[in-house]
Order: structure tokens, then sequence, then C-alpha cells
């Protein structure tokens, strides 16, 4: 099962037992998040696409370790005028990983014949 799942305000493609680095969260290490934003659900039956988010359904993970991710390097230079300047930065990174994918009820829509 495969869900599209909004995280910290970011997109991610999720699948149960895998693991994935996402924006630093609250949740200490070795603590269970749950995310209620699930935008698309596919399995074997078939896809639902949220409208913005597919009800009921829920991602559910675990907090592995909070890191930092390797070092971006800015570099600015203007040429003929002596200007240059250096700056780097580090994102922080919180590791998950998917430990359940729930679809939630599932609903039967009553389709409403019009009488003419």
């Amino acid at each position: 099962m495969v869900a599209v799942v909004e995280i910290a305000g970011q997109q991610f493609k999720v699948s149960e037992n895998r693991k994935y680095n996402v924006p630093r969260l609250k949740e200490e290490a070795e603590a269970n998040v749950t995310f209620d934003n699930v935008l698309l659900l596919t399995d074997d039956k078939g896809t639902k696409v949220g409208n913005p988010s597919v009800s009921g359904a829920k991602v559910t993970a675990k907090v592995l370790e909070h890191l930092r991710d390797d070092k971006v390097i800015v570099f600015k230079k203007k040429r003929r005028t002596g200007y240059q300047k250096s700056n780097g930065h580090r994102q922080l990174l919180t590791r998950i990983e998917v430990t359940k994918i729930a679809k939630g009820k599932e609903t039967k829509e009553v389709k409403e014949k019009e009488t003419e």
C-alpha cells in the first residue's frame, strides 16, 4: 500500500516499513506520531484521491532520530568587482519509519436517481 501524505507542509510518497527523512518534528526519539492529512491512497483494489484529503485515512510512524543534513554551500560572485560571498546551511531533519497505513472506514455512496 502506498500513500501520499503531507508532513510539515511537504508532500511525501510513503509505504509501510520504509524509512524517510522529513523536516524536523517536535516529537522526541522513539515516539509514535500520526499523520491525518493523507492526500492519496493506493492499494490492490484501487486508488482513492482526497478532496483535499482522504477521510479516515491515517499514517502512523515511529520517530527514530533527529539529525542534520549535509552542508549546502551558497557562493555568490560578481565579475570584475572583487565581490565574493560564501555561506553554508545544514537543514534540520527527523528520520521516521512508517509502521502502518490505515484506510479508515469504507463508506458506500448512495446515488440518487432523478425522477422525471
